[in-house]
Parts: C-alpha cells; sequence; structure tokens
C-alpha cells in the first residue's frame, strides 16, 4: 500500500490534472494505493479572501465565489463525460449554495470564528476531492471519495487541530477493511468527537497522506508537487535550486527551517514514527527520482569553498504597472541580451512586480540607458518607476559538489550573514546546481568571507569579539578572568575571546587584533577621549562579526543605548540594571528588540551578582510554572551591615565598615535607601511575567531623613551616629522574640515591597551572615517548600564571574 499526495499546481487546471490522471493511470492495477488530494490551486487562499471581504459587510465576495463555482463546473464538465456529469455537478452546486449561505451569514455578523473559518477552508478539499474522484471513476478506475472528517478525529482547536491518532488509526483502518478500491482522500481537514470540521495546520494535506500512511502501515508516502524535490533552497526565490537525492527525517526537518518548504516536520512525525520513507516528486517531471525521506543519511562535507566577484553593480526595475502584465521579463531580458549585457545574478518576485539583476560595473550606464528606452512609456505614465542602480556591491557564493548530499547549506550561509549585519541585496542559485550566491555591499566583502568561512569551515570553533565598557572593579577583574581562563576555552570549548574596544568614563582605545590581555592597562590620557557614540561608532565599523557589547558600569547614559546596540545585531552582556529596571516600556522593547534581530540580551548579574537568579526565573517561565511569591536578601551590602549589629557595634560604625570593605557604594545612602534593592526586585517581578512599574514598589529606607540631605559622605556619617540608639532598639527588640533583622524584598499579588523585617528561626533568612544573598521563589511548582538561591551577592570578582558565564553563554548560543 502506497499513500500518493498531490497538489498545488499539480491540479490548478484541466491539463495539469491530465497530468496527475496519467501518473495514477500508470499506477492503477501494478500496486495498491490511496489518493490525497488539496484543493485546486489557489483556491484556498480565494476562500479565505471571500471570508475577509465578506466580514467587512462587502459584497464583492460575490464576484470572487460566483468564478469559483464557475471553475469547479468546467472542471467538471472537462473531467467527466456528459453523461456521468449530473452526480459531481449537484454535488458542486450544493456545496457553492452551502458557501453563498455561509458567507451571507458572515457578511451579516462582520464575524468569522476559527471554527467557521476551519468549516469555509473545508470546502476546497471536499469539491477537489468529489470531482477528481468522479473523473478517475469516469476512466475506469474503482474510486471511492473519501471525507476525511469521517475517520481523522481531532480535537478542538480550530486552525491547527490536533489529531487524536488513537481513534483515527482504528477508524482508518477498519474504513479501509470494509471499502475495496482507490480511496480518493481529502486533504487538510477531519473533525472532532461532535463533528465539528477542523483544520490540520499549514500543508495540512501533506500531513493527511502521512497521518493515512501510519494507520495503515504503507510502504511509502509520495508527495507529488511542482518541484523536482526537497531543494536547496526556495525554488520560488532562487530558480535554479536543485535536489537533494536523500535526507534523514532529521536531516529534512532542519532543512526545512531554512527554507525548504516542500516537506514540513509535521508531515514527518506520523511517517518517521513508523520509518516510512516519503518521496518528493514532480509531477510535470515524473522521471526524475525526487528526494527521498527516510532514517537514512547521505554523507560528505557541505561546501568546497567560497568564491567572490567585485566590481558589481545592481539594476533594480519595479513598479505597479508591471504586474501581471506579460511579456515584461521577455522585454526586459532581451533588450540586455541584444546589447551584450552579461547577467551575473537574477532576482525577480512571481508577480514580476519587482526585477534584479546583478551586472558587471562597466556595463552599468548602459544597462540603464537600453532599459529606459525600452521602457520609456511605462516610466513616463508611471507604471514603472525610474531605473534604479546600485553600484559597489560583490557577489559572494557557497560552491561545493556535495551540498546536495547535505541538509542546510542556505540556511547556514544566510543566518550567518544576518547574524553578522551582513545585508544580502539579492539572492541566486548559480547554473552549476553547485553554489548559493548573494549580492552584498561591497564593503561587507571581508567580513562576509570571513563569516562564511567560520560558519562552514570553523563551526566548532567560534571567535567572540567583545567591546567593553567599564573596567573598574568589575571590568578588570572580569579582563583578568578571561586571560586566566582563555587557553582552556580555547582547548575545551573551541571558543575565544578577543576584547577590541576598552572604555571608562573619561577615555577609551581600541585594537583591531585584540588587546594582550596579559599587559593591557584601563584607558588613560594618552588614549582618545571617551565619547559614546564614537565608540559605537568604531564598534560598527571594525564590523566584526559575533560582536559582543559588555557594559560593566552604573550608568543610565550608557544603558540608554542599548536600543542602538541590538538594533545593530550586536548582543549585550551587562550586570548595569539601570535598563531593565526602567520604564516598562523599555524593558519589554530590550527583549523584543533582541529576539527580532537574533542577538542575545543577557543580564543575569542585575540582582544577585553571579548567582543563578534570573536564568533559573527564566526557566520556571519558560516550562510553565507560575510564580506566587518572592522573598529575597538582594543586597549584600545591607546583609552585610544587619548582620554585623548583632555583634554589638553601633549602626554608623557598621556601615562605615562595610564602606571600607567595598561592599556599599562610595556613598552608603545608594544602599541604605533601599532603591538599589527596589530595582532588583522590580526586575524579578518582570521577569515573572508582572507589568511592574517603579513606582509600584513601596520602599522603606534606612536612612533617617535627616541624613537625607547631608552635604557631604562625612557629614552623613556624622548624622547617622545621632540615630545609633534607634537602631540598636529596633535590633533589642527583634532579640527580645528570638528574631533577626533582615533588608529584604518581597513580590506578591502583584505588590513589590523593600524594607525592614524581624524574621524568627523558622525563616530561611534567619541563618543569613555576611554578604550573602538569598532568593525564595513560591511557585506552582515549588508550593509547599519553595525554591531557594543562596551565595556571595556583592562585590567584584563575583559580579565578573557572573558577566564572564553570560559571555560563554552568549558564545555557546552563537555556535
Amino acid at each position: 500500500m502506497k499513500i500518493i499526495k498531490f497538489g498545488g499546481s499539480s491540479i490548478a487546471n484541466y491539463e495539469n490534472i491530465q497530468k496527475v490522471f496519467s501518473i495514477v493511470e500508470q499506477k492503477s492495477g501494478k500496486e495498491a494505493f490511496a489518493l490525497v488530494f488539496s484543493a485546486f490551486g489557489g483556491v484556498t487562499e480565494q476562500l479565505l479572501q471571500c471570508a475577509n471581504i465578506a466580514q467587512q459587510s462587502e459584497e464583492s465576495y460575490h464576484t470572487i465565489l460566483q468564478e469559483l463555482e464557475k471553475r469547479h463546473l468546467e472542471i467538471v464538465k472537462k473531467l467527466v463525460p456528459v453523461q456521468q456529469q449530473s452526480t459531481a455537478l449537484t454535488f458542486v452546486k450544493v456545496r457553492f449554495n452551502e458557501l453563498g449561505d455561509l458567507f451571507h451569514g458572515i457578511y451579516l455578523i462582520k464575524e468569522c470564528s476559527d471554527r467557521t473559518m476551519d468549516y469555509v477552508l473545508s470546502f476546497g478539499e471536499r469539491l477537489s476531492n468529489f470531482i477528481l474522484a468522479a473523473g478517475l471513476q469516469a476512466k475506469g478506475m474503482g474510486t471511492t471519495y473519501v471525507d476525511a472528517r469521517d475517520v481523522v478525529k481531532t480535537d478542538g482547536r480550530f486552525g491547527h487541530a490536533k489529531v487524536d491518532f488513537a481513534t483515527t488509526n482504528r477508524l482508518i483502518q477498519e474504513y479501509f477493511e470494509k471499502h475495496d478500491g482507490i480511496k480518493v482522500i481529502t486533504g487538510f481537514i477531519g473533525s472532532t468527537e461532535k463533528g465539528e470540521t477542523t483544520t490540520v495546520g499549514r500543508s495540512g494535506s501533506d500531513y493527511t497522506a502521512s497521518i493515512f500512511a501510519a494507520a495503515l502501515g504503507a510502504e511509502q508516502v509520495e508527495i507529488w508537487t511542482d518541484v523536482s524535490g526537497v531543494m536547496t533552497a526556495d525554488p520560488r526565490l532562487v530558480y535554479t535550486a536543485f535536489t537533494i537525492p536523500q535526507l534523514s527525517y532529521n536531516e529534512a526537518m532542519e532543512l526545512s527551517h531554512f527554507g525548504a518548504k516542500v516537506v514540513f516536520p509535521a508531515t514527518m512525525q506520523p511517517a518517521m514514527k513508523e520509518d516510512i520513507p516519503i518521496y518528493i516528486k514532480n509531477t510535470f517531471k515524473p522521471e526524475e527520482e525526487g528526494t527521498r525521506i527516510s532514517k537514512e543519511s547521505g554523507e560528505g562535507k557541505i561546501i568546497k569553498g567560497i568564491s567572490s566577484m567585485d566590481n558589481i553593480s545592481i539594476l533594480n526595475v519595479q513598479g505597479p504597472g508591471l504586474v501581471e502584465v506579460v511579456g515584461v521579463s521577455q522585454r526586459f531580458f532581451g533588450t540586455l541580451a541584444s546589447n551584450g549585457i552579461n547577467i551575473i545574478l537574477i532576482s525577480q518576485a512571481s508577480s514580476e512586480h519587482s526585477i534584479c539583476v546583478a551586472i558587471a560595473s562597466k556595463d552599468a550606464s548602459r544597462a540603464k540607458s537600453v532599459i529606459e528606452e525600452e521602457f520609456r512609456y511605462e516610466i513616463q505614465s508611471g507604471e514603472m518607476s525610474e531605473i534604479e542602480v546600485v553600484p559597489e556591491m560583490a557577489v559572494i557564493a557557497v560552491v561545493g559538489e556535495n551540498m546536495q548530499h547535505n541538509p542546510g547549506a542556505s540556511g547556514r550561509m544566510f543566518q550567518a550573514l544576518g547574524r553578522n549585519n551582513v545585508n544580502v541585496a539579492a539572492i541566486a542559485q548559480g547554473s552549476s546546481e553547485l553554489n548559493i550566491s548573494a549580492v552584498i555591499t561591497q564593503a561587507d566583502l571581508q567580513k562576509a568571507l570571513n563569516a562564511l568561512h567560520e560558519a562552514f569551515f570553523l563551526s566548532d570553533y567560534k571567535v567572540l569579539h567583545v567591546f567593553l565598557v567599564g573596567v573598574g572593579l568589575i571590568g578588570k577583574a572580569l579582563t583578568k578572568m578571561i586571560n586566566n581562563q582563555l587557553k582552556n576555552l580555547q582547548e575545551e570549548n573551541m571558543l575565544d575571546i578577543q576584547i577590541h574596544g576598552m572604555a571608562n568614563s573619561r577615555y577609551m582605545k581600541f585594537h583591531e587584533d585584540g588587546f594582550d590581555l596579559a599587559t593591557v592597562g584601563a584607558p588613560d590620557e594618552n588614549d582618545e577621549p571617551m565619547d559614546m557614540d564614537k565608540f559605537i561608532g568604531m564598534m560598527t565599523e571594525m564590523n566584526f562579526s559575533n560582536s559582543v557589547f559588555v557594559d560593566c558600569t552604573a550608568s543610565q547614559d550608557v544603558a540608554d543605548i542599548y536600543e542602538q546596540i541590538l538594533d545593530s545585531k550586536v548582543g549585550i552582556v551587562t550586570p548595569n540594571k539601570k535598563a531593565n529596571s526602567g520604564p516598562l516600556d523599555t524593558y519589554k522593547k530590550l527583549k523584543k528588540l533582541a529576539g527580532q534581530r537574533g542577538v542575545r540580551f543577557f543580564y543575569e548579574t542585575n540582582v544577585a551578582a553571579g548567582l543563578p537568579v534570573i536564568n533559573t526565573l527564566q526557566d520556571l517561565m519558560l516550562s510553565g510554572d507560575h510564580v506566587h511569591r518572592i522573598e529575597a536578601v538582594l543586597s549584600g551590602s545591607m546583609n552585610y551591615i544587619f548582620s554585623e549589629l548583632e555583634n554589638g557595634m553601633p549602626f554608623s560604625e557598621v556601615v562605615a565598615q562595610a564602606k571600607e570593605k567595598g561592599y556599599t557604594e562610595p556613598d552608603p545612602r545608594d544602599d541604605l535607601s533601599g532603591m538599589d534593592v527596589a530595582r532588583k526586585i522590580l526586575i524579578l517581578g518582570r521577569e515573572a511575567g508582572q507589568d511592574l512599574h517603579f513606582e509600584d514598589v513601596e520602599i522603606q529606607s534606612m536612612v533617617p531623613e535627616d541624613c537625607e540631605d547631608a552635604a557631604s559622605v562625612p557629614e552623613f556619617f556624622e548624622k547617622l551616629q545621632k540615630h545609633d540608639g534607634h537602631f540598636q532598639q529596633l535590633l533589642d527588640e527583634a532579640k527580645a522574640k528570638g528574631e533577626k533583622l533582615r533588608f529584604m524584598a518581597t513580590l506578591e499579588n502583584g505588590k513589590a515591597k523593600v524594607g525592614l523585617n524581624s524574621l524568627d528561626s523558622e525563616h530561611p533568612f534567619f541563618t543569613l551572615k555576611g554578604s550573602d544573598n538569598m532568593i525564595l521563589f513560591t511557585t506552582e511548582r515549588y508550593n509547599d517548600f519553595p525554591m531557594i538561591v543562596r551565595g556571595p551577592g556583592a562585590g567584584a570578582d563575583v559580579t565578573a564571574a557572573g558577566v564572564f558565564a553570560d559571555i560563554i553563554r552568549l558564545g555557546n548560543y552563537s555556535r
């Protein structure tokens, strides 16, 4: 038994249907098979269009519906002899009457639910399969029309329903046991237990074929389309794309993510589970082998080399008046050919709205002149835009005979270019079927060649190009760690880290080959004055692949340029919490922008230095957990202060000692105010999915009111001494109850609080000492006993270690 599926342009018109019938006739009598058809080419899109128009209370849907009905009736009349047409014609008429009533209802209520849309779209497959079954029956082949809704059972997720395989398999097997002959099965559709019509998602007819094959233990699945198998690139965009003869299921799945849309992962899953091979065949070239997808994989390297051509120009012709105008391409290419102008690369929209060619720059001026002459009337009337010539371009091509035996070549190429901010102006496939080409700016040629060489030949070895702002305690500790660990990273992790830019608040310096971290010092008066715009400009001008901006400052000015950096497709690693604790819109925009640009924005050290707090919380959220409550001691300096207060020292002396040890900011009021802890709990709240604003955080400051306006730090300490008795009283009251003072933050029910609490011995924070941080996550899963993260939460070394870990993590993500 084979399951054979036809769709797309294969059944777009009578002539193509005849090609399909020829293939079926050749198989008939020689082997057992069942057929799955999609809707006639373009019908699904037109049904969707009608629904959208009707939903807007516009009556123009009638015209489209009438044309659809006419098309189906004409196919019946051509496929089925007159004396056998009545059943099929009646079926079509009844279905379109139903559609007319359905669209009229949508028109009246101005609404089309997913449930309704599934029912609307089901008509395409039901009509095509009934007509094609009748056509095959008329040719003497015993066929049975099978409405898949009778046997394919799904849940109620309309638009992309999930198949109930246990029930579906049983129903399919029972149906095939009771019915002989060739089954003609509607693709794309199923039904719920209640009989409600559903659709099974993108490429649903292919999926249907795979479902039936798995249920019946078929020998193979054949998917007949308009291309000769799985291609190295999208044939709609790259006209000389070639077929990969053999792929494993996993390779085909991976390749499909990089542009090979002939077969989709969902299609392969049922067949893969039963180890049933899938063949992708070309209806118009049935003699070609196509692609075989099975558990076996081809062997060999992906490419053999990367070539390039410079001094290229792009010639662009476009205009709304060119759409669906016959002969535009013939005139365009004929004019260039007759004038002896060689075309190196062609990229053309399928609608003919835009035609782009790459030619030698020496021919650009002459090409522009002859095309303007050929299309002078279209240009004058506004049907065509002015001819555009883009100079100073280059063509790059990855070349290798074994690309046809390996998946993902085109995906890897364009991923590497995009990740490294190389704009691709046009793409095509080499006529030798052995190269993938792209037109880029000539200024990017060297960078592109290096990025592609790394992607294809050094895929296991990654170089991160770091630009570091902030070389104080954390920055210095970071560069020292990188230097000490660099050899091990290169040998064990195949990762190299090079720092090309360094800056502090006053000066900046750069090194194109990377600084020697064993000898480099901080920027000083011998270097350039610090200018953030110039720093970013230099980073952009160096144009390295895999660039990373590392911000080890606490500067708002630096945080304000994150959007610009991410938009340039440069990753960010930072302990600076100003961006994520600023306006909520900014926080959301940065996260969204990082995703859109395909770069990483890591800030683990925003909350508790090197402790894995944010990663842990993100993992909980990604896995579907829900946070009920967060309790956290998030200030190493504050925990140190209130821990040491228990040893009998006055509060003012403990604060002074914490300052001397480097636990507090130069002005301890920055810590005592609770603002830093407030920013941290705000970030955790946002990471937990809550739309918190800074003003939503209730803060209890530990700075006495008369100390807030002290003109200097010494004056602050002088005034603070007057309040030692107050803090001693708080301590004594806690001790009298067997409790301890902890400065902590809580988040619960969308409310965040920061302040001093007195906790008994049952609370986990009771045992905290020194500068340790502790965070308790009470979640849906960790409800009875909260998840606890504890460790040092202050100090340059642990913070630098967290930044270093984020840098390594970013390097691993970019492989």
